[in-house]
Order: structure tokens, then sequence, then C-alpha cells
């Protein structure tokens, strides 16, 4: 179930057996119903269940009982479950019945595991633990309700110490990481407004005109289409860093987007939305005859959100595109790339006219409703650190007087606001403090005489109340209050608070609205997302036409049970290359690590100019054949482009073909050895990136077009040794030969310390000139060894040579003494190849002493001295 919902996350073993728990609790809740039928059960579940989930897991219990006579539907077993239900019930039990049962615990384990994946990517985590579950659930109302019911100590459920301090000077990676972050949030937050909010005004055309729509929602929808693709360009550039880039370049981003006037709808957006009869105008159209009624019906307390919610909501992006400027400059400052500071000052410089029209706008109206950017938005708690909301909570809990019970950082995970308000009834003032959890109500103690040692607290604990056992009822005004709003607990009694004005009763009653439904408004976020993600299911090309379309199968790809630890991307065990290739190009993740591996191992399997081939083939994608709509515009002589069809460019051909272009500027970048072996290839490369089409793609084009051109260079020049010492060179030793005379050098006129430098100089250098993938697949004894391997062979035959020459050194000898004396040399060089590291130096004099010719000497070996016997002995135990 963790892995359909949240495949990219891992869950450790204590975690899915927590979650087991909740579920056998809830099996034991069925199950006291003592049910004979589905609809018994159906019965139980809407007494018990909280609103709405009630409904929703009925619903996937019903389309379980309908799908179950064609297939299995479900991922837990209704085989082992079925019979057990049959044993602790004491009596038979239908079928059906059990796979209700199971798809209830299903649907429930993975509103569970989605709520708490959801969490777990926030705080930028890749493993769900047991601690995770319970503060995610401390989090959502519906959750606790159903499990946490009688429970008022949260101690167990608090947020965990792990989550770093928000704290501390951010790098320039570190503001983009950030960044990326809030940007998800964000654009789930406009989801919210246009799915959720939105939906139901649009599609009731009898209440609500489009221009009534458009009056409240203004440029909503192309400010979220901006902001997704602002972020797809990020995340593409990321993507493709260079890895001896200092950090990611996104200068670029923002640049290309601000040429374009992408930010523009922002300036209208705040127009409309902060205009001075906005307010007026949303409030009458909740004031049409049905129109409260419409939006009630589509959810317990969906009204009230509309109301006071919706419009906190719509200035989100307001304060979201005041961020953009801040953020800039913070990069600017940070970039340590010239030329990404360069389009950082051009984007900067490209949205001051919208900068300052934003700023005037805002200064207008936004400051008098003195709201903070937090109250705004809706996923406060993952925008603030962990730190801080503990030192507030404990800063304001040593501010009151008489407090008694766990500490507020026991039951609360974040503070939302403070205020006063007038109790209606006694008429007493309470300054009242909102946390996620709890609601306290102070009398203020100023003005009060104090006796000596008494508390300097400012206030004195009235009462509190536990946001998950009460429920918010909006009050219209009458003669005895006005701006009132109802606390009802769950004895049925309820307390009456009055604002001092309608804007003050909008700000509590936005906060108060927001807490009780936020996890109801995030389910039917999910619930229509998911919808919409069944009804536009992504069409691929035909794999008649399209090789890389062929679905997984287990005679084409084979994945390794364990996937990657903080990415939670598959591992690939085998495939065959065309698969191989389509996931070297997935469209729905990149693999960096699956990037450097297939390209140092692929010669193994597959040649060079096939590669370059099949790369070519994945990035030229047909589209889909065209669905009927298209066949009918088409033949109108329209042009076609169909919402599905722009999916599957956006979310296929787009990060395919990116990816393509990635492989091979990897490729070029880190193994271009392949294309100087190979003119050809290269000309075929060159020709290729030329015929890329495509803003988007043009950067990337540019990027591989310098990487050749410079390497191209490189090889013009030839190699060029930019080698720093900690120390100089040591002088150069001389023994009987001197500078200059050649034709005296020999083994013995040589000094030993010098002919083991000068070699160890030489091998390092065919050393380091071999590449990785001529060691893969042993390639260096195959077919084409001279093309895969040259550098190896080389380094291969300087070895095979010098033992030959050690040997026949010591075999042309003329006599026993001269003998002695060349092997005790060669032993001097030995010891100084040991010295220096230089092994490969130690294995060719050990296979010159082990050879057939030389190892048979027993007289010569007699009279090494035993010093020098030692050093040999100890060099064929290295060996």
């Amino acid at each position: 179930v963790q892995v359909q919902v949240h495949p990219k996350l891992s869950s450790t073993e204590d975690a899915l057996q927590y979650v087991e728990e909740l579920i056998l609790q809830l099996l034991n809740m069925l199950c006291q119903a003592q049910p004979r039928s589905f609809l018994d059960v159906e019965d139980r579940v809407q007494k018990s269940f909280p609103h709405p989930i009630d409904k929703w897991a009925i619903a996937d219990a019903q389309s379980a009982i309908e799908k179950r006579k064609r297939r299995n539907p479900l991922s837990l077993p209704v085989e082992k479950i079925h019979p057990l239900l049959k044993e602790v019930l004491g009596y038979k039990i239908d079928h059906q019945v059990s796979v209700y049962i199971v798809a209830v615990l299903e649907y429930i384990s993975a509103d569970i595991l989605k709520l708490v994946g959801n969490y777990v990517r926030n705080i930028r985590h890749y493993e769900i633990t047991k601690q995770d579950i319970k503060v995610a659930m401390c989090a959502d109302k519906v959750l606790m309700d159903m499990f946490h019911q009688d429970v008022e100590d949260l101690s167990a459920l608090t947020l965990s110490d792990e989550e770093p301090s928000a704290s501390g000077e951010q790098t320039y990676y570190d503001l983009v990481k950030s960044f990326m972050a809030e940007v998800r949030q964000y654009i789930r937050e406009l989801n919210l407004i246009i799915r959720v909010f939105r939906e139901p005004y649009a599609s009731n055309s009898k209440l609500f005109s489009s221009h009534d729509v458009e009056n409240i929602f203004s440029r909503i929808s192309d400010i979220h289409e901006l902001s997704v693709k602002l972020l797809g360009h990020i995340e593409d550039t990321v993507e493709m860093t260079d890895e001896g880039s200092p950090h990611p370049l996104v200068g670029s981003c923002f640049e290309d987007m601000a040429e374009e006037l992408a930010f523009d709808p922002y300036e209208s957006y705040a127009q409309d939305i902060l205009r001075p009869g906005f307010h007026d105008h949303f409030l009458s159209q909740l004031s049409k005859p049905g129109a409260a009624f419409y939006l009630q019906s589509i959810g317990e307390g969906f009204k009230e959100a509309v109301q006071y919610v919706l419009p906190r909501l719509l200035l989100a992006p307001v304060y979201h595109c005041l961020h953009y400027f801040e953020l800039l400059k913070q990069l600017e400052e940070k970039s340590e790339d010239e030329e990404d500071k360069e389009c950082l000052k051009q984007a900067i410089t490209a949205l001051l006219n919208l900068q300052s029209s934003m700023e005037r706008i805002c200064s207008k109206s936004l400051a008098k409703r003195r709201l903070s950017e937090s109250a705004c938005r809706f996923y406060t708690q993952q925008m603030k650190g962990k730190q801080l909301a503990i030192k507030k909570m404990n800063e304001i809990q040593k501010n009151i007087d008489g407090w008694e019970g766990k500490d507020i950082g026991q039951c609360c995970n974040e503070f939302i606001m403070e205020g006063t308000l007038t109790r209606v009834g006694a008429k007493h003032e309470r300054h009242i403090f909102l946390f996620d959890g709890l609601m306290i109500c102070c009398k203020s103690n100023h003005g009060q005489p104090r006796l000596p040692g008494a508390s300097n607290a400012e206030y004195r604990l009235k009462e509190k109340f536990f946001m998950r056992k009460v429920q918010i009822n909006d009050k219209d005004d009458t003669n005895e209050y006005r701006h009132a709003f109802e606390i009802i607990l769950k004895d049925e009694n309820s307390v009456i608070f009055a604002a001092k004005s309608a804007e003050e009763k909008n700000n509590w009653m936005a906060a108060l609205i927001s807490l009780q439904y936020r996890s109801t408004l995030e389910r039917m976020l999910d619930v229509t997302m998911l919808q919409e993600e069944k009804e536009e299911q992504m069409r691929f090309p035909n794999p008649e036409l399209y090789r890389f379309a062929e679905p997984d199968s287990e005679e084409n790809i084979v994945f390794e049970e364990n996937m990657q630890p903080k990415s939670g991307i598959p591992i690939i065990k085998a495939g065959t290359v065309v698969k191989l290739i389509e996931r070297l190009t997935y469209h729905m993740y990149a693999d960096p690590n699956f990037v450097r591996t297939f390209l140092t191992t692929y010669r193994s399997f597959c040649k060079p100019q096939e590669l370059l081939s099949l790369l070519i083939e994945r990035f030229e994608i047909p589209e889909p054949e065209p669905t009927e709509a298209d066949r009918i515009a088409m033949e109108n002589g329209d042009q076609p482009l169909s919402a599905e069809l722009k999916r599957f460019r956006k979310e296929y051909i787009q990060p395919v073909q990116l990816r393509v272009l990635n492989v091979c500027r990897h490729w070029v970048e880190h193994h271009f050895y392949d294309f100087e072996r190979d003119a050809d290839l290269l000309q075929r490369l060159e020709e290729f990136i030329g015929t890329v089409r495509g803003k988007a793609m043009k950067k990337w084009v540019e990027s591989i077009t310098k990487i050749i051109n410079r390497k191209k260079q490189a090889q013009a020049i030839g190699p060029s040794h930019n080698i720093t010492f900690e120390s100089p060179p040591p002088a150069i030793e001389w023994h009987i030969s001197k500078p200059g005379h050649t034709e005296t050098f020999d083994l013995l006129t040589l000094h030993p310390i010098e002919i083991a430098r000068q070699l160890t100089l030489l091998e390092s250098d065919f050393y380091r000139a071999v590449q990785p993938s001529e060691l893969v697949g042993s390639v260096w004894t195959k077919e084409d060894k001279e093309i895969n391997s040259p550098n190896l062979l080389k380094m291969i035959r300087h070895t095979t040579n010098l033992t030959l020459w050690f040997e026949k050194c010591i075999v042309e000898t003329e006599n026993l003494e001269e003998r002695v004396i060349v092997v005790s040399r060669i032993i001097e060089i030995l010891q100084v190849f040991q010295e220096l590291n230089n092994f490969n130096g130690v294995l060719e004099i050990v296979s010159a002493m082990n050879s057939a010719a030389v190892y048979r000497l027993d007289h010569t070996f007699e009279q090494i001295p035993s010093r020098q016997k030692k050093i040999l002995e100890e060099a064929y135990e290295l060996s």
C-alpha cells in the first residue's frame, strides 16, 4: 500500500508495524457491530468514521465489491483475512463482507500513509518512521478523531528533534532547494484554490456567471501555469548541473521567464484581489439565494471555508510574488558564477516595473489589513523552523500564570495567532492564544496589584479548549452581540466570543475554520486530483512505431528488490538494451547514478555508434494516435491540441528529450575518448544536436557544443600536465653516466634511484590514461581490444617489455660476479619502487625474478646479501 501511494519513499519496519496496529484497532471497532452483511459494515462506518472520510471509505469498498467479480483490486490479503474473521466472529461470514471490510482498512491505511508521505517529503526526508506517522496524524483532525478520540495527552505525538533548525546562513544551493520545496507547496495551494474552491463556482453557471468567477479568482490559472513552468525549469537546471559547477545556475530560468513577461499575471491579479470593492463583491456572491445551501451541500463546513479561508488563500500569490524579488537578490549575492550573476541581475532589472507596481498596489491595501504572509498560507507548519515554533510556545507558556497539565509544545506543533476577544454573557475581555492543537483563554494581569514574590506573568489562565474536541459555529449579528462566533464543546456546552470588528472576526474565523477543516480540504483536493489523473490517462505511442513505449515485463527488465536509499529510484538488475536506454532517459525521474554507471560499462554489450543511434531514435518521439476529438478538429481544418496531447508533450516528450541531451552531455564530458577514436561518431553527434529545436533545449545544446569545442582544443594542443606538487622535484641523481652521454646509459651506469623515478613517472602517465571503460568486462582480451582498451594495452605492453628487459640484463651477463651485481641493482630499483608506491614496477621486477630463465639461477641468489633477499621476499608477498 505504501509503495502505491508514495513509490519514491521507503518505510522503517516499526512504522509499518504501527500502521498495522492502527488498522487492527479499526478492525476491532468494525467487528464489534457483529456484521452479517456488507450493509452492516457500511452502517458502522457511517456511525463511527468522521465526515468526510466515511463516504470516501464506503465508495472505495463498494468499488472493490464490484471489481472483485472480475479481478482482485486489493493489496491487502482478503484470502487470509476471511477465515480469521470467521474465527473471531464465531459464525460464517459472507465473502463480500470480508472484501468490504478489507477495502475499508486498505483505504484508511492508504490515507494514513499518503498524509505521512506528504509530511516526510515536506521535511525533505526519504524514509517514513513511526515518529513521522505520529506527528502527521497529530496535525490531522479527522484521523485523530478516529483513533484518539479520548486522548488529551499528546506528548507522544510531538515533533521529532531530527528536523534541522532553520537558523544559520544559507548557501546558494540551500536557497535553491528550499525555494523548490516552497514552490511545490505553493503549487499545491494553487491547486486547492483552483480545483477545490474555484471548481464549484465554475460548474454552477445558474448561480455564478463566468464574469463572477473571473472577478473572484482573476488570473489564478495563469499564475498556476507559470509556477509549474518555473519549477520545471529549475528542476531541469538542477538535474543538468555540471559536476564541476559550484552550484546549479538557476539565473537563466528567471531571466528567460522575466524577458517573456511571464510574471505579468501577478500584477493584474493583485489589482483584482486587492481592489477596494473585492470583499463586498465576494460576500454578495455568497448571499445569493441558494448559494449557501449549494456550497454546504458540497461538504460539511465547505461554505464556512469558502467564506473565511478562501479570501486569505487568495492573498498567498501576492505574497509569493513579493518573495521572488527578495529571493533574486539573495541568489545574486550568493552566486559564485559570473554568468549566473549577470542572468540574475538581468532578471531583477526586467522585473523592476512589476516590483514597483506590486509594492504600490500592496502598500495601499495590505498595510491596512495588518496580515502577515503566514496568515495567508495554508501549510504554515512547513514554512517555519521547528526550533522557532517551540521557542515561541515556551515563551507564551512562561507568560501565563496558573498553567496546569502538559506543556503547550507537547500538545501542539505551531502557534497560529493571538488577540483580544470578548466572552459574550460574562462580557469579560479575554486574551486568546491560538495553536494548532489548543485555544487558550487568559485574563490580563495588567493593572492588578501584585504581592511580593508573585509571578511576573502577563496573563492568568482561565480556560483552554482542545481544537480536536470543539466545533466552530459562525453567529450572525444580533442586538446582544456583533462579530461573534461560537465554540461548541463535546458535552454540547458552548462559549461565544465576539471580536471588535468584522475584519478581526474574519481573521479569527479564517484561522479556526482552516484548522478545523484543513484535513477535509486536503482530502477533497487529493480525491479531485486522483479523479483527474484517472480521467486523463496519458496515452503513449504505439510500441510498433516507437519501441521505447513497450510496457515493462519480466522478459525485458529486472529490478533489484531494494531501491536507492535517498531518492527511492528502483535499481536495475538487468534489461534489454532498448529498456536500458528507456530507463536511462526515463520521463518520470532522472537517475544520475545509472547514467554514470551505464556510460562506463555499456561497451561490453553495445557499440558507441549503436548507442548514438538509439539515443537519436529515443529523442524522435511520435505523438500518440489522435483521439476522436482531434480527428474532428483536423477534418474541420483546425489544429488539434487536446488536453491529453498537451500533457503528453509536457510530461513525456519534454523530459525524455531533455534527458537524452543530458546523457549526450555526460558522454562528451566524461567519455570523449569514444569520439576521439571515431571521427564519424563525433560528426553524427554534432549533426544531431544541430537539428534540435525549441527554446527549452537551446541552452543544453549550447552546453554540449561548448564541451565538444573545449575537448577538441585540448586534443589539438595535446595532453597538458598541470599537476601541482607540495614540494619542488628532487635533483637528478647521476652515477657513472653523465648528462648528454646517452650512448653510455645502461642499468649499471645510471643511478638506481633515478631509473626508478623515471620509470615511475612514465608508468604514472600510462596509468592515468587508462579509462574506466577499458577495464569493464575484460574487453582488453576480446575482439576490437585495440579500439576498446588502447591505453590499457599500452600499459600492459610496457610492463611486459620492461620485465623482459630485466630478464635480458640478467641472463646476458658473462660471469657469476657480474650477474650478482645486476640482480642486486634490480633489487635496489625494486626498493625505490616500493618507496614511491609504484606497485606496477614492483610487479615487473617480481615477474622477471620468477621467470623460468632467472628463477633457476641458484648460485646467483646464494650470493645476494641477506638484506636484499629480505626485500625481494617482501615483494613476493606483496604481489
